[in-house]
């Protein structure tokens, strides 16, 4: 009974404190004072854009200088608009970097939709490894260790890898490795380029520009086969028979890339 008593109070206050950030113009200083780099802060209004399509604010602003008045009417948001926003949408990210200026109405490029890459989108371990920040992904840094396979032997070679093989130095295993999805894959695709579609200034080595990659997703209606990706301008291609010989890009991790 004393426990829950304990966690009860916890709760009344932790609603209290919300009910009076709203109501208050101003937020509690972070340490350092509001001016200090380490208070930097955002409205909801700017998480509400960054979580809803990638927003045009930056990750943080480089100072805040705390409100001496409410923000206007309509610049808000509830928590419950930003609770519902991560629970329901798709965190889907852009599909350029750099858009071209094409001026059309509704168009990709002038919509821009999406969550924003980061910069730098790509981090080389040093280990032979490279980090994807956008997706928490890391691969292997060398996309041309083992050549054209068939998918089975793909499969094998991604589960096997262990260094130092590969260039790798960060003392990974055996089974560590895996052959990446066919959503994995594609999200190394960069629309803006070709030959290779991936981005430019990445710290891969050895793309191979017009051949194709396999994934380890089976084509649903005709098992035999199984999808890859073009890196040429980044077509996705089914029903490739596993026999064929496309090239093996290991990658570890999942959600956290850990």
């Amino acid at each position: 009974m004393k426990k829950f008593s304990s966690i009860l109070i916890a709760f009344i206050m932790l609603m209290l404190g919300v009910a009076v950030g709203r109501l208050s113009a101003g937020s509690p200083d972070a340490p350092g004072g509001p001016t200090s780099p380490a208070a930097q802060m955002h409205t909801l209004e700017q998480i509400y854009q960054r979580i809803s399509n990638g927003g045009t604010f930056d990750a943080k602003m480089t100072f805040f200088t705390e409100p001496g008045t409410a923000p206007g009417t309509g610049t808000m948001h509830t928590l419950d608009d930003i609770y519902n926003l991560i629970a329901y949408s798709a965190h889907v990210p852009r599909t350029t970097r750099n858009l071209c200026p094409c001026g059309n109405l509704g168009d990709d490029s002038e919509l821009r939709k999406g969550v924003l890459w980061p910069d730098p989108r790509f981090t080389d371990n040093g280990n032979g490894t490279v980090k994807d920040n956008l997706t928490g992904l890391i691969w292997l840094k060398n996309s041309n260790c083992f050549g054209a396979q068939t998918w089975l032997q793909s499969l094998d070679d991604a589960n096997g890898l262990a260094a130092p093989a590969c260039g790798l130095s960060d003392g990974s295993t055996a089974l560590q490795w895996r052959l990446p999805n066919v959503r994995e894959l594609l999200s190394l695709i960069d629309y803006n380029a070709f030959t290779p579609a991936i981005p430019s200034g990445t710290p891969f080595t050895g793309v191979q520009a017009s051949v194709r990659y396999w994934s380890s997703t089976v084509v649903a209606n005709n098992t035999p086969n199984a999808w890859d990706i073009d890196f040429d301008i980044g077509t996705v291609n089914r029903n490739q028979p596993k026999a064929n010989t496309y090239h093996v890009w290991p990658v570890r991790g999942g959600q956290d890339g850990q």
